[in-house]
């Protein structure tokens, strides 16, 4: 359960609080209380592994070409002085993937990393554009393994809040079983017809491609509805939904890619990661014309990571745990701005 309201941090004097208590933290003090014993049980768990923790930049020479992700934008008064590059931006990382995978290519070996990320338009119960990820890495680990891990890492973390046993399901099964369509054989037309059945709006079906599409019924009516038992691995993705993640060399149709959901909340994403550095060239390539295609911004690739990846990336599996949501179920907490000392709109 949530903690009481009156368990909030306390003013620090004795004077009436003022009418407008904007100032106040969001969160009470024994959930603060519960993020921390989180970290620190993090620590320990990896401690344990021999998994060694790492800390990367957060501002950072290159934005994300994922068309659904929304990287922010630094501006300095003197921005050559800043970056060393006359009139060169800076972004504040959506994720710390691209600096442990170089990491990685130097030879670290297995590696985690607590961070704050920062992600446009996304706001709400669920989403604030500022929060908490958990990132590991393990080399030589496929995707079994590490889904195994997450299971382990969320069960150290939620003690009998974790709920039953884990639950293990295919994309394709998860929609089968859920609403009777396919996602790997059915034409476009036949998922169409299925959106609409579901009371999407037939302009809305009608804009969407083949992946948004795919996106809205599992974001809207499968997703909501997993892991109300317990943890539900939802594996194996469409290929054009690979990302950052290898194909699967058994069934070239899906990607060895996981999300993991539990009370009907996503918190995590895991690849078996692609070390192609010629193969994530061209999804980036990709991705840069659907940005253009939906005019986003198109900002230089990272070369950095290519450049990584080319030097050779040993085989791995890496997964980024929404922590803010961990801590949600851990509570009990309906909304992150109950887990959060101050979200965005109040920092």
């Amino acid at each position: 359960m949530s903690a009481p309201a009156s368990d909030t941090v306390a003013p620090a004097s004795d004077t009436v609080a003022p009418a407008d208590s904007a100032w106040r933290p969001q969160a009470s003090l024994a959930t603060l209380r519960e993020r921390a014993r989180m970290f620190a049980t993090v620590r320990q768990f990896f401690a344990a592994r021999a998994v060694l923790e790492v800390d990367t930049p957060q501002l950072v020479n290159h934005a994300v070409s994922d068309v659904h992700l929304h990287s922010a934008e630094v501006s300095w008064p003197t921005p050559t002085y800043a970056t060393g590059r006359t009139g060169a931006p800076l972004f504040l990382h959506t994720s710390a993937e691209y600096a442990m995978k170089r990491l990685l290519a130097a030879g670290s070996g297995d590696l985690y990393q607590l961070c704050h990320v920062f992600r446009g338009e996304e706001s709400g119960p669920l989403h604030n554009s500022e929060f908490m990820m958990l990132e590991w890495y393990r080399v030589g680990w496929s995707l079994e393994q590490l889904m195994r891990e997450v299971d382990e890492i969320l069960r150290a973390l939620l003690g009998a809040q974790v709920g039953a046993a884990a639950q293990y399901l295919s994309y394709e099964q998860a929609f089968v079983q859920s609403l009777g369509c396919n996602p790997l054989t059915d034409s476009d037309e036949a998922l169409s017809a299925c959106a609409l059945a579901l009371g999407f709006d037939a302009p809305l079906v009608a804009r969407c491609g083949r992946d948004e599409l795919l996106d809205l019924m599992i974001g809207a009516h499968i997703g909501p509805r997993l892991g109300m038992d317990g943890p539900v691995f939802v594996h194996r993705y469409p290929a054009s939904q690979a990302a950052l993640a290898r194909l699967d060399p058994v069934d070239a149709r899906v990607a060895l890619r996981f999300e993991v959901y539990r009370g009907g909340i996503e918190l995590a994403n895991g690849f078996e990661e692609l070390g192609a550095a010629r193969e994530q060239h061209a999804r980036f390539m990709s991705d840069q014309r659907q940005r253009a295609t939906r005019s986003l911004a198109v900002n230089p690739l990272d070369e950095f990571l290519l450049a990584a990846l080319a030097a050779g990336l040993p085989d791995c599996s890496g997964v980024a745990v929404g922590i803010d949501r961990v801590l949600m179920l851990a509570t009990g907490a309906a909304r992150l701005d109950e887990v959060m000392a101050f979200t965005t709109p109040r920092a």
